[in-house]
């Protein structure tokens, strides 16, 4: 809260100021946290069965990783990211994704030298100055599996099953798997090459961004959603009929193994996915459910990265998947059965002068590991009633009267009305008597 003084002629006023969150981004309440709990539960669980281990890096790194990793002519260097100069006049910049600062923990952290194979996982906020709209904020969360060390194409698929088995778990049905390869580098360049070809006497027909794009990244073209671009595109050469062997073989196996675990999946040729570092295997998976940003995850193969960041030749795969876009299409499908949220008791004071009887209480019963709570702003028995009730009690301790003189409480089951009787330091039988 700000407040701003004006002087009118001696009368001072005071106007305040209501500070608001930054555009772009979105608290998340408690009413909303049981969601996103859930949500992270539930992929540390996949994660974990998959044998991926958590890694978290920090929210911020010199800008040069990511203007290496990512691609200076990428729309996300060049128009999206938080950049800023410290006090030491180092150039930072928020995380825009997390690819780039799990492989720089990789090489300083010299993981490789630990073990042949890391298969990494994370979750956290990321950072981009974009336009806001469904499904998308400027800070925003992602979960997201790297697995760094082996050319496998095995591991591409297992990435794939992974995101498909989170998403499925959720219970989201509107979901399509798209897989392309982009070959090896030196493949890939010499397409270009065939597509630069394809385009040169329709250049002045495309899009403002599509013309930069013809010089700086002409695969990209394929991602736009302009429809004169996209009519242009339909006749355009396609990688997959450019392929090495290798890519060929190797997106060959990712296919047959997805068909062998059951999950359906179309090839899309125009799939190129938006950073530079990628080879071979790429994939998303798209929902209908959350309007014109369908995408809810997206990666594939990175081969070269590590070497570029300045770390021994070692191959990699991962995706990473936005969770404020899951979330929203659980939501437009209604596919989350939530528990109820509730605590196990509440303690009811029945009389005055018994405040501090009841924190006791409740110290005794937190320590049992039950989730308990009283009143803390002198209301009627009524009225705390009304709370343990808005709290979804599952029983109600009363706190006071005749069987408190006797060393007794009152326990009520507010699910069937059942009343009885238990000494009051008999923490164990009123724990029992809970659980049960």
């Amino acid at each position: 809260m700000v407040t701003v003084p004006l002087s009118v002629t001696n009368i001072h006023i005071k106007i305040i100021l209501m500070i608001k969150a930054i555009t772009g981004t979105k608290d998340i309440l408690p009413a909303e946290i049981s969601k996103w709990q859930y949500l992270e539960n539930l992929l540390r669980n996949i994660f974990e069965n998959f044998n991926y281990r958590e890694i978290r890096t920090p929210v911020f790194e010199e800008t040069a990783l990511f203007a290496r990793s990512i691609g200076e002519e990428t729309d996300i260097v060049s128009k999206e990211m938080y950049t800023f100069k410290d006090r030491s006049e180092t150039s930072i910049t928020l995380r825009p994704e997390n690819t780039a600062g799990v492989v720089r923990a990789f090489i300083e952290q010299s993981l490789g030298a630990q073990q042949p194979l890391n298969k990494l996982y994370y979750i956290g906020a990321m950072f981009r100055q974009e336009r806001p709209q469904a499904g998308r904020l400027r800070q925003f969360h992602q979960f997201g599996a790297e697995a760094l060390g082996s050319t496998s194409p095995l591991l591409d698929a297992e990435m794939i099953q992974i995101a498909y088995y989170i998403l499925k778990n959720l219970g989201l049905r509107n979901l399509v798997v798209k897989i392309n390869s982009l070959g090896i580098p030196e493949v890939r360049e010499n397409y270009k090459n065939v597509l630069r070809d394809y385009l040169k006497d329709k250049k002045d027909k495309l899009s403002e961004d599509s013309r930069k794009r013809f010089d700086t990244n002409i695969l990209r073209i394929f991602d736009s959603k302009i429809e004169v671009d996209q009519q242009i595109m339909k006749d355009a050469p396609l990688l997959i009929d450019y392929l090495d062997e290798q890519s060929k073989n190797d997106f060959d196996v990712v296919k047959s193994y997805l068909t062998k675990v059951d999950i359906p999946f179309e090839v899309d040729p125009a799939l190129v996915r938006g950073l530079d570092y990628y080879t071979k295997t790429t994939f998303e998976i798209v929902s209908g459910s959350v309007g014109s940003q369908s995408a809810l995850c997206g990666g594939g193969r990175y081969d070269l990265l590590v070497e570029e960041l300045g770390g021994k030749p070692t191959p990699g795969v991962g995706f990473a998947a936005g969770m404020e876009r899951i979330l929203l299409a659980c939501e437009n499908e209604k596919s989350l059965q939530l528990p109820e949220d509730s605590i196990d008791v509440y303690l009811v004071r029945i009389e005055n002068g018994l405040e501090l009887d009841v924190a006791e209480i409740a110290s005794k019963l937190r320590r049992e590991d039950l989730q308990c709570d009283y009143d803390y702003l002198n209301r009627s028995v009524k009225a705390q009633m009304r709370e343990a009730n808005k709290y979804n009690a599952k029983f109600v301790v009363f706190v006071g009267g005749d069987e408190y003189k006797r060393g007794e409480l009152s326990v009520k089951n507010l699910s069937n009305g059942d009343q009885q009787l238990i000494k009051f330091d008999d923490t164990a039988a009123l724990k029992q008597l809970i659980n049960n």
